[in-house]
C-alpha cells in the first residue's frame, strides 16, 4: 500500500522546487529581454522550440546525464516551467504604460526603483499567471518522474497500470488532479492579495 498523503507532499515539493528554480532563471531573463526586441524574439522562439521535446524523451536524456532520483525530474520541471514564466514576465513588463515610466523618471527614480515600485507591481498579475500555469503543468509532468526513480504520486499510477488496477491508478490520479486545482486556486488568491486593486483594474480593465 502507498502512503498517499506522503506521496502528495513529495509531489508538491518536487513541483514547487522545479518552478522555484525556473522563477530564479525566468524572471530575470524575462526582464533582460525587454531591453532588446530582437533578443526577446530569439529567446522566446528558442524556448518555444525546446517545449516541443516530449517529457519522456527529456527524462531519458537527463537519466543518462544525471542518473536516477529527484534531481533529473526537478531539472525537467525547470525546463518545462521556463516558457510561461519568461513569456509572461516579458509580456507583463513590456505592457507597462510608458507614461508611467516617464513620470517615475521625472520624479527622480532610478532604474531599480522604477522596476521595484512601478513595473513589477503593474506586471505582477501577468507574471503570477505565468507562474500559476507553470506550477499546474509541473504537477502534471511530475507524475511521470516515477520512471526515473523520483517520488510523488506517479508511483501508485504506474503500479496500477502494471497491475491493471483502476483503483490504484485513481488513488494517485485523483490526488494529483486535486493538488493542481487547489494550487491554482491558492496562487490566484495570492496574486489578488499581492496586487493593489487600482493596479489590477489598470491591467485587467475590470
Amino acid at each position: 500500500m502507498f502512503n498517499i498523503p506522503l506521496l502528495t507532499l513529495q509531489h508538491l515539493e518536487l513541483s514547487a522546487a522545479g518552478v522555484a528554480l525556473a522563477m530564479v532563471i525566468g524572471i530575470p531573463l524575462g526582464y533582460i529581454i525587454t531591453r532588446n526586441r530582437m533578443l526577446a524574439r530569439a529567446v522566446l522562439a528558442l524556448i518555444d522550440i525546446t517545449q516541443t521535446i516530449p517529457a519522456l524523451a527529456l527524462l531519458a536524456l537527463l537519466l543518462l546525464w544525471i542518473g536516477l532520483g529527484d534531481v533529473p525530474l526537478i531539472a525537467a520541471l525547470v525546463f518545462y516551467s521556463l516558457l510561461p514564466i519568461v513569456r509572461n514576465t516579458y509580456t507583463g513588463l513590456s505592457s507597462v504604460d510608458a507614461s508611467l515610466i516617464e513620470a517615475g523618471k521625472g520624479m527622480g527614480m532610478t532604474g531599480w526603483q522604477l522596476l521595484r515600485m512601478v513595473q513589477i507591481p503593474i506586471a505582477l498579475p501577468v507574471i503570477m499567471a505565468g507562474i500559476r500555469v507553470a506550477m499546474v503543468t509541473a504537477i502534471g509532468i511530475a507524475a511521470i518522474g516515477v520512471l526515473i526513480g523520483a517520488g510523488g504520486l506517479g508511483a501508485p499510477i504506474w503500479r496500477g497500470m502494471q497491475q491493471m488496477d483502476n483503483g490504484m491508478i485513481l488513488s494517485g490520479a485523483i490526488p494529483a488532479a486535486l493538488l493542481a486545482i487547489i494550487t491554482e486556486t491558492v496562487m490566484e488568491r495570492v496574486e489578488q492579495g499581492l496586487t493593489p486593486r487600482g493596479l489590477r483594474k489598470v491591467v485587467t480593465g475590470n
